[in-house]
């Protein structure tokens, strides 16, 4: 679908910000944006609930035709998001690293050849402490002062237990800003947890289609007022279904 002569309105999790706000530059078709509070998709049903909030201030708005979800699947919390009068457009992704890398193909590719993968980026290390030492070392401090030091070795022990999945810290940016910094914190993160580190160089084509309303059905689903994304387990991750 063509929407390029329509007015957005951007809803985008914080860890996007970055890149939206550097492939926005000089785009007059966007009318609105909102930024939403990271790590909301932790807790899927306040992830739909705080975006469907956010739909319905956008689309009272009377400057906005069409709204964009900077967001995937993001652990099924974009489903049953609706509007009443605008389109919604959202890119055909799991979550928020397609955006980055460009196309949920490369995604697939690169997880299925690096299982074990845990991404940082710009926004992500900017919007939360990422696996570290200075993560274990916050954590420890924040038990022990509300449970003790007994029980703060106990429950370390749990908090690094999920770690224990991952093997690699792959580092991905698109270029928008200087991220020297990051990258050398990143691989002290990877050198600490004994992990590989990698660094991808992003795509910015998905992200910025998405915000120029250039949206083909193959990378992204446009949902018609009163429709809601529904998942499906095929290569094109999402479909529209009656709200």
């Amino acid at each position: 679908m063509d929407g390029s002569g329509l007015r957005l309105g951007v809803i985008a999790c914080a860890v996007l910000e970055i890149e939206l706000e550097a492939l926005s530059r000089g785009l007059d078709n966007i009318a609105h944006v909102e930024i939403m509070e990271q790590g909301l998709h932790n807790e899927p049903d306040k992830l739909r609930a705080e975006l469907q909030k956010a739909v319905d201030r956008v689309e009272a708005l009377d400057s906005v035709d069409a709204i964009v979800l900077l967001y995937g699947l993001c652990s099924r919390g974009i489903e049953g998001v609706v509007a009443k009068r605008c389109l919604i457009a959202v890119p055909r992704a799991h979550d928020c690293i397609t955006l980055l890398l460009g196309s949920k193909e490369r995604y697939a590719k690169y997880m299925d050849e690096n299982p074990g993968t845990y991404w940082y980026s710009p926004g992500w290390n900017k919007c939360h402490i990422p696996p570290s030492e200075l993560r274990f070392d916050t954590a420890y401090k924040e038990y022990v002062e509300k449970y003790g030091e007994d029980n703060a070795e106990y429950l370390m022990e749990i908090e690094q237990n999920w770690m224990k999945e991952y093997t690699r810290a792959t580092y991905v940016d698109m270029g928008v800003c200087d991220v020297e910094d990051d990258i050398r914190f990143t691989r002290e993160c990877a050198d600490w947890l004994h992990w590989k580190f990698d660094r991808q160089h992003g795509d910015p084509g998905l992200f910025a289609d998405l915000i120029k309303g250039n949206w083909d059905e193959e990378r992204f689903l446009v949902l018609k007022p009163d429709e809601k994304v529904k998942m499906v387990a095929d290569a094109t991750v999402m479909t529209a279904v009656p709200a």
